[in-house]
Parts: C-alpha cells; sequence; structure tokens
C-alpha cells in the first residue's frame, strides 16, 4: 500500500518542490529554494552529489592531482633536484578516491538537513504532473509537488560492439579502482574525458594509445590548441592512431584488442571507453507529467522549462554543457524562478571550460574556430609562455594565452588558455568578458611580477 506525502499541510501555504536527481543541479536547487522558505523533497537513488560528479568528475581530478605530482618528481632533475621516484600506490589512491567522495557526500547531505530539506533514498518516478512515486527499501510513498526539477543525470556511453567486464575493458568509472597499473592503456575517444585519462594513465606509468576518429584529438576545439596537446602527448610516448574509428574491442587472454574500421588493430592490456555519455530519462514517467523527451534528453526552454511549465530540468539529462558548474547554477536560477524571482537566462556563450590535462586547456567566450564559423571580425592576440618569465623559471614553457576582441570597440569576447594551471588563469579573462573590459582595459591591469597572469595582459596589449 502506498502513502501520500503531502510536502507541506494546507496551514503552512508554502511552495511544494520536488527534485528527482540530487546532482549538482539538485542540490543546489534544493539549497536555493529551502533557503527562500520553500519546502523541498529531494529524491536520489545513488549519491547525493551525482554519479556523474562523483564517480567521474572528482574522481578524474584526484586521479589527475596524483599524475601532475608524479610528473613533477620525475622532471625535478630539470630544476637541479635529484630524486628517485618509487612505484604507485593503487589502493591508497583509490581510496583517497573514495574518501574525497564520501567526504563530498556526507558534507552536502548535512548542507540539505541543516536547510530541513526532505531527502528520500530511493527511486522516484512520476504519476502524473503533480504527484510522483517514490520506491524505497522501505516501500512505496508519493509525493504531491507544486514544481519539481528532473535532474537525473547520465551515464557512460557503451556501443553495441563493446562489453565492458569492469577488469579489461572498461568505462571511466571502472578506473578508478584498478589493482594495478594498467601496462598498456587503449583509450577509445578523444574528446574532453578521454585526453584527460591519457594524460593520467601515461603519468602513473602506462603505455597509453589512443584511438582519434578524427583529424586531431578535441575535434571540437581550436586546432592549435589540440596541436599543442598533440605534441606534448608524443613526447610523451603516447601512441595516437588518427583518423581511426574503433568498431570492435574484445578481450584476448590477460590483454584486450581494438579493432578500427581502416583496419588497423591495436593489442594491449586494457582499453578505455571515453566515447560520451548517455541521459538517464527512462523509468521516470515523464509521459504521465507531460514532459517530453528528443533523442532520450529532456526538451528544455532558456529558463530550463519542460513542456510542462511547472516541471523544470537541469544538467547532463538536457543535452546541454555537461559540467557540473553550469548544472550547479542553472538550479540556482531554476529555484528563483520557480519562486517568482526574475532571473536572466543562463548565457551559455560565457561559461568557462577546462581540460584537465599538463599542459591544461581553459577557455571562456568566443574561440577562433567560432567566430569564423558564424563570419564574425574579430582581434586575436597571442603570447607564447615560452616568453613568460615565471613559465621559464618553473619549466612550464608549452602553451600560449590567446584573447579575442571585437576590433571596433576593443571588448574582450573571448580568451584560450593553454598551459599549467590554466583553469586558474581562466578567471582573469572570465572576469573580463563578463564585465565587458576592453583590452586596453585589460593591458592597464597590474599583475605581479614575475607570474604566468602576465602573460595575459602581455596578449591584451
Amino acid at each position: 500500500m502506498s502513502t501520500l506525502i503531502r510536502v507541506n499541510r494546507t496551514d503552512n501555504p508554502q511552495p511544494r518542490f520536488l527534485v528527482i536527481g540530487g546532482g549538482p543541479a539538485g542540490t543546489t536547487f534544493a539549497t536555493t529554494a529551502a533557503a527562500r522558505g520553500a519546502a523541498v523533497t529531494i529524491i536520489e537513488k545513488d549519491v547525493v552529489g551525482g554519479a556523474a560528479h562523483l564517480w567521474d568528475c572528482i574522481p578524474s581530478k584526484t586521479m589527475t592531482a596524483s599524475a601532475v605530482r608524479i610528473e613533477s618528481v620525475r622532471n625535478a632533475a630539470k630544476l637541479g633536484l635529484m630524486s628517485d621516484f618509487g612505484s604507485v600506490d593503487t589502493g591508497h589512491l583509490a581510496m583517497r578516491i573514495k574518501a574525497i567522495t564520501g567526504d563530498i557526500n556526507d558534507s552536502l547531505v548535512s548542507l540539505l538537513e541543516s536547510q530541513s530539506v526532505d531527502l528520500i533514498h530511493g527511486e522516484g518516478a512520476f504519476a502524473d504532473p503533480h504527484t510522483a512515486v517514490v520506491t524505497t527499501t522501505g516501500g512505496e510513498r508519493r509525493i504531491e509537488f507544486d514544481h519539481a526539477l528532473v535532474s537525473t543525470g547520465s551515464a557512460p556511453r557503451v556501443p553495441p560492439w563493446a562489453e565492458v567486464d569492469g577488469e579489461r575493458i572498461l568505462t571511466t568509472r571502472d578506473a578508478y579502482d584498478l589493482p594495478d597499473v594498467p601496462e598498456h592503456m587503449i583509450v577509445i575517444g578523444s574528446g574532453v574525458t578521454g585526453v584527460e585519462f591519457v594524460h593520467i594513465f601515461q603519468s602513473l606509468g602506462s603505455k597509453v594509445t589512443l584511438v582519434v576518429s578524427r583529424q586531431q584529438i578535441l575535434p571540437h576545439r581550436d586546432p592549435e590548441v589540440a596541436a599543442v596537446l598533440e605534441e606534448d602527448f608524443l613526447d610523451r610516448g603516447v601512441k595516437l592512431l588518427i583518423g581511426a574509428r574503433a568498431e570492435a574491442v574484445e578481450r584476448d587472454g590477460d590483454g584486450v584488442v581494438v579493432r578500427c574500421d581502416d583496419g588497423r588493430v591495436v593489442r594491449g592490456s586494457h582499453a578505455l571507453l571515453a566515447i560520451g555519455s548517455v541521459p538517464l530519462t527512462e523509468n521516470l514517467g515523464l509521459d504521465k507529467a507531460g514532459v517530453d523527451l528528443e533523442h532520450g534528453y529532456v526538451t528544455v526552454d532558456q529558463y530550463q522549462r519542460t513542456s510542462a511549465p511547472h516541471i523544470y530540468a537541469a544538467g547532463d539529462c538536457t543535452g546541454q554543457m555537461p559540467l557540473s558548474s553550469v548544472a550547479s547554477m542553472q538550479g540556482r536560477k531554476i529555484a528563483l524562478h520557480a519562486l517568482g524571482i526574475p532571473v536572466r537566462p543562463l548565457d551559455y556563450s560565457k561559461v568557462t571550460q577546462a581540460v584537465f590535462t599538463e599542459p591544461e586547456i581553459a577557455s571562456v567566450g568566443l574561440e577562433e574556430v567560432g567566430a569564423a564559423a558564424v563570419g564574425r571580425k574579430v582581434r586575436t592576440t597571442k603570447v607564447p609562455f615560452a616568453a613568460n618569465a615565471r613559465s621559464v623559471l618553473q619549466g612550464f614553457t608549452r602553451g600560449f594565452v590567446k584573447v579575442i576582441s571585437d576590433p571596433a570597440t576593443g571588448v574582450v569576447l573571448g580568451g584560450t588558455i593553454v598551459g599549467h594551471r590554466a583553469s586558474e588563469l581562466i578567471s582573469t579573462i572570465a572576469l573580463a568578458v563578463n564585465a565587458r573590459v576592453t583590452v586596453s582595459e585589460l593591458a592597464d591591469t597590474l599583475m605581479v611580477h614575475p607570474s604566468m597572469a602576465e602573460a595575459i595582459t602581455d596578449a591584451a596589449e
């Protein structure tokens, strides 16, 4: 027998908000709404903080942190430091990842509880446009709501030609708890996730082969950016199979075989699938709520409203930018909009993005590739880190700073940084883009000397 749970009583007319999926969008929505007096219920079947965030983003960046430290030790001799480097303790690394993700989950649960958010662990689905059913270990519960948010995230895509076993043929979520560093990792997919794992496993000591289906890695990025990373990979000994689309991967004893559509075959100890994600929108009863899908993704308008205007959607399940930062901002804006507070739609053209390799890649706003695609005239100025004093003395000279501006007004329209700590340095350009700062104003900004940030003002000069 199901029990009807009303999120609020009739003598306490709070708006009743329901969230299905407690990832970055859902938790930010909940805390924003609860802080403004709404009664909020979250249904989460896995981990609070989001599976895509805590099983993909945070673990990979934790591994990247270890990889960067390893490289620093290995390259210490260039700075006059003699040291011996030992083996990688994969067990300790895996425990560190679990501890970090566990702490994030616990802190989010505590935050939600402190704001009286009702957190239900179970699987939720809509029964009608204003009612949801959640199945828990204790039975079934029904919840009425005024507004709802669908933020169920995504899962790694597994093609029909690959049988993932979690031992030799892996998705990204299988890569964080391996008993040993793979002898030879074959990474299939050269987008952001793929190149990050190339950097990670090569740094940990694996031989790495990257299967690149297009003519460059990071196919949707500036070719100059891709060229820097490709050069770095080749210097590391990474083998690039350019223009090779994987069409089969199978176990071969204690190893794997990857077969490509052009006849090339590569053998290794492990294969990692990094070929995108699929939205988790099945079994949610969206049709009963009047919510439309397109190719499995929830369709939304500029305010993240679905085809049922009182139901919103955010994060990976919408097919928009699959970034935790974007999902969090969507959640915040949705909460305010649902409460009747005016908000400006999120401007996706000004989203800051980063690729956590070494060198890192970060960008914001307009890129040359995007400007050329729409026929927009821009002014581009570039300064290599090889001309920056701080970069030279630290030994991080690979990469550059590129600033894009309007040739008529001088307003900064975007920028790209390829180099050490690019994900941190890009913040200066991001502020310039959002504040409509001119290149003259940016060039007049006095930076610390010596610092890598000086390359930004030099590029604006």
